[in-house]
């Protein structure tokens, strides 16, 4: 029982951090997009 609550435990843990990671990508995808329209001017 205690592999299974682990192996749940560790599951979650990895995808929040894709979660996270992702939001990140998107995060630095609109900086670079918004850096990009202020050189275009």
């Amino acid at each position: 029982m205690k592999r299974i609550a682990f192996i749940f435990v560790l599951l979650s843990v990895v995808l929040a951090g894709c979660n996270t990671m992702h939001g990140l990508g998107k995060d630095i995808e609109k900086t670079g997009e918004a850096i990009q329209r202020k050189a275009d001017k």
